[in-house]
């Protein structure tokens, strides 16, 4: 991995290339994933069977693309029995941390008559989109249908696209049905976003889309955004890691690379204050891609937007990484919980060297689905709050109206807005 040092220079330049990544700069896509959309919302169910026949291959029509019972049983036996159990395992980690972050309606009265409040409903319909074929990835069904399941969310409708049979990875229907999905339709792409935001005579409009997908997923969800609501732009995979002298710089490099092969746009960076640890985890980063599976991948990742950054000290470190703000961000220092205050912008924090990065992919419970492309300096990660919505309650009585209706009646006038005014106003009048 190339070795710089890091200055202001340097770290504007990089984040000008990390900026590159974002799924906003491949506006050339927009007009196919506009006319996928168009033609969806149009023509329904002939539409997302020939783009599924086009793209996927797949002859898929009304009466096969809702996934049966059956097929979800045959998936079972197609599925080892000790991931099943390692994904039960998975799911209950999940449920626990997402059952903590629950929501609930709150009513404040007072001895005069008024009572405020907020009531919080969960929404009635979601979409979770799975990518199929060789990005399926059953963590990922787990992530986003949980929390709306704690949520309450009353039907959880899952896409996907099918293989060329027909039939949906074993794995992701194996999990959508722990994680307790209503219904899975065999459809992908800019298309299946469609589905989901218009409805269609086989699929049925939902209220939000959520989960990770391609380019053309991703502008397409960025497209019927208003029409729906989503959760985000995912943008490429990214690991930031702070360390110091005292991080092991085997661990440093493993991490790195457990980013670095999700695609050649996946960003792997190493902030440190210790030159010798630069170099080592330079030469660790070397063996380990020389003996894994996706070394091709890796080494354009770390080509394209792999680095090591030489910092003066730990605050220029930390000042970096709320700069980039990673998705995530992992902390290997003598004093980790002291830097981890300092970190403003991070989706995901991992605290000490036996916090690895896939820990929270898979396994210990808060959710992976997380702000990419500096977004987490204002978004946050996929969790219960996503699946809800909040309602203001305001009751006043006649006494506690009288009270404040002439300092109401002003502001509204200091407005020019009379109607406001007299709509308080026409309760006090001498009749």
């Amino acid at each position: 991995m190339r070795i710089q040092k890091l200055d202001q220079q340097m770290r504007k330049n990089l984040l000008e290339e990390l900026l590159k990544r974002s799924p906003n700069q491949y506006g050339e896509y927009e007009a196919g994933v506009s006319e996928i959309l168009n033609n969806v919302k149009n023509n329904g169910d002939k539409a997302i069977f020939a783009y599924t026949e086009k793209f996927d291959k797949a002859a898929i029509n009304a009466s096969n693309i809702k996934v049966t019972e059956e097929e979800i049983e045959e998936a079972y036996t197609l599925v080892d029995s000790e991931l099943i159990e390692i994904i039960r395992k998975a799911l209950a980690n999940i449920r626990t941390y997402h059952e903590k972050q629950r929501q609930y309606s709150w009513f404040d009265s007072k001895p005069d008559g008024s009572l405020l409040g907020q009531k919080v409903t969960p929404l009635a319909r979601v979409g979770v989109y799975v990518p199929g074929g060789k990005a399926a990835y059953p963590s990922s069904v787990l992530m986003n249908i949980v929390p709306a399941k704690v949520a309450g969310v009353d039907e959880i409708i899952m896409v996907t696209p099918p293989e060329k049979d027909g039939k949906v990875t074993p794995t992701t229907l194996v999990a959508a049905h722990e994680a307790g999905a209503d219904a899975v339709y065999k459809v992908g792409g800019a298309q299946a976003i469609g589905a989901l935001a218009y409805g269609t005579e086989s699929i049925p409009k939902v209220d939000k889309i959520v989960g990770p997908g391609n380019i053309y997923v991703a502008l397409a969800k960025k497209a019927v955004y208003g029409h729906v609501s989503i959760d985000a732009i995912a943008g490429p995979s990214e690991i930031l890691v702070i360390a110091d002298e005292t991080a092991n710089p085997g661990y440093v490099a493993a991490d790195l690379l457990s980013q670095a092969e999700h695609d050649e746009l996946a960003s792997a960076i190493l902030v440190t204050t210790s030159e010798e640890l630069a170099q080592k985890v330079s030469e660790e980063v070397d063996k380990f891609t020389a003996e894994l599976s996706r070394g091709d991948i890796i080494r354009k990742s770390l080509d394209n937007y792999g680095y090591i950054l030489i910092a003066e000290d730990m605050e220029d470190a930390v000042q970096t990484a709320n700069e980039i703000a990673s998705e995530h961000l992992e902390i290997q220092t003598k004093n980790p919980y002291e830097v981890m205050m300092k970190i403003r912008n991070a989706g995901a924090i991992f605290i000490g060297e036996y916090a690895s990065e896939p820990l929270g992919d898979y396994f210990a419970g808060p959710n992976h689905v997380l702000p990419t492309n500096g977004t987490a300096k204002f978004f946050s990660p996929l969790s219960v709050d996503d699946f809800i919505k909040k309602s203001s309650i305001i009751a006043y009585s006649r006494e506690a109206l009288q009270m404040v209706h002439e300092d109401i009646e002003a502001f509204a006038k200091a407005e020019s807005l009379t109607a406001h005014a007299n709509s308080i106003h026409v309760r006090f009048e001498e009749k």
